[in-house]
């Protein structure tokens, strides 16, 4: 009993600091593949809900889509972490993002009796997307570059948070699926972590939160000890250019940081499949992930958050 009466103490600051603060949520697809880690992902969610945060959900559903583009005999192509998506893929994903998976999350969140709100970027103008142009790829850093056509993966042009402000001024969450279309109606598949860096901006929020299946970010990938618990942008370029990250975790850390960069104070990219990972990287001083800031020397004192793990 001390120990949960502990947790609590040590919690209270944290739930002052950032009651009425709005916090975006990436959850990727492999979080989500279970039933179980869905709905215990979604009851820490509940549980920042009911003492006052603002969430904003924007989930993946890559692992989702693969698996029932395999049930239908159609063939996955992903470059760089990012999915290529042909005409068909594209209607797997609708199937999926916009489908199955919302539902899935969405009948989680009436579980634990808490309001939510599955939207796409289709829905009220949220996202305004574009084409993305053939470009020339490294498939992993140091590898001779390859001309890409994505097909319909499309690139954000624009973000209309106001379907967003009304759903979070109704005190209920939006569940954001990666979907989005042109001025012309044209659907595209979107990068979930490209929709919730774009989101954690328009809303200024106060933080982004990359949920995923690895603990973070690692000095060296193969070393599942080698945790970089905090870093700010010019760490986590210098390593980029080391090679330390790549594939998947390329567009968390380019999202991560372009946030940053566009007024989000904080971004976390934390393990997901773990029991309790938000929660504990949200109310202790510990955390268990990698949290980013823009640049270290630049951090306002007195922040609770400024004591971090050595």
């Amino acid at each position: 009993m001390s120990d949960v009466i502990g947790a609590l103490k040590q919690a209270i600051p944290y739930v002052r600091l950032y009651k009425d603060k709005v916090f975006v949520v990436k959850a990727g697809g492999r979080v989500l593949q279970k039933r179980e880690t869905l709905e215990a992902l979604v009851e820490e969610v509940c549980l920042l809900h009911q003492v006052g945060v603002e969430i904003v959900l924007v989930h993946g559903g890559g692992p989702q889509a693969t698996e029932l583009s395999k049930r239908l005999g159609l063939e996955t192509t992903i470059v760089a972490g990012r999915r290529v998506t042909d005409a068909q893929t594209l209607e797997v994903a609708k199937m999926v993002y916009a489908g199955s998976l919302s539902v899935d999350i969405l009948s989680a969140f009436r579980l634990h009796q808490t309001p939510a709100v599955g939207v796409s970027g289709v829905d009220g103008k949220l996202l305004t997307a574009k084409r993305r142009h053939k470009k020339l790829i490294e498939p992993f850093p140091g590898a001779p570059a390859v001309e890409v056509d994505f097909g319909f993966v499309g690139d954000i042009e624009s973000v209309d948070p106001q379907v967003l402000n009304h759903i979070l001024q109704g005190d209920a969450v939006p569940v954001i699926s990666p979907l989005a279309c042109d001025e012309q109606g044209t659907v595209f598949n979107i990068n979930a972590d490209s929709i919730a860096e774009a989101v954690a901006r328009a809303l200024k929020a106060e933080k982004l939160i990359v949920m995923t299946d690895t603990d973070g970010i690692l000095k060296d990938p193969k070393d599942p000890f080698s945790l970089v618990s905090y870093a700010d942008i010019a760490e986590v370029e210098q390593l980029k250019a080391d090679g330390a990250i790549s594939g998947g975790m390329l567009p968390k850390v380019d999202g991560a940081m372009a946030a940053l960069k566009g007024g989000v104070r904080r971004a976390h990219i934390i393990n997901g499949t773990r029991p309790g990972a938000l929660l504990t990287e949200v109310f202790t001083n510990a955390g268990c992930g990698t949290m980013l800031v823009a640049k270290k020397e630049c951090e306002p004192a007195g922040m609770i958050e400024e004591s971090v793990p050595a």
